[in-house]
């Protein structure tokens, strides 16, 4: 039970943060990487938010015996560089650069985003939906 609660609680506050950024405003996210263009330097101010408490997390938990809802923290990720890395690098950065959203965003502005956001997140499932049926066969 405190598992879910304090996943609510991560989640709440990630989407919280995700509206008061802006990064689930397509065009302010598309602002951001328009660089040779009307670039909006602002999300510059997320990125850099992000990666001080995200600093502190790791430093903290490189501390910890075990998490504290759970059993154990899970293992690193691989650090090889393969063709589905690339691949699904490539497919994120041009959904994100066309449409202005990712996933997390997407998710957060479904309620208020209208026709485009759902034919997004449709998408988005469709690709997962690919993906897994890819990886069996």
């Amino acid at each position: 039970m405190a598992r879910l609660v304090i996943a609510l609680l991560a989640g709440a506050l990630f989407g919280a943060g995700l509206l008061v950024s802006g990064m689930t405003n397509p065009a302010k996210v598309q602002g951001w990487l328009d660089v040779f263009g009307n670039w909006d330097p602002t999300l510059a101010f997320v990125l850099g938010g992000a990666m001080l408490p995200m600093a502190i997390a790791w430093r903290v938990a490189a501390r910890m015996a075990r998490p504290l809802a759970g059993t154990s923290f899970p293992a690193p990720a691989g650090h090889h560089i393969d063709r589905r890395l690339i691949t699904g690098s490539a497919l994120f950065g041009l959904g994100w650069g066309i449409a202005g959203l990712c996933p997390g965003p997407a998710l957060a502005s479904i309620g208020f985003g209208g026709a485009a956001i759902w034919t997004f997140v449709a998408a988005m499932v469709a690709g997962i939906g690919l993906n897994a049926l890819l990886k069996r066969s």
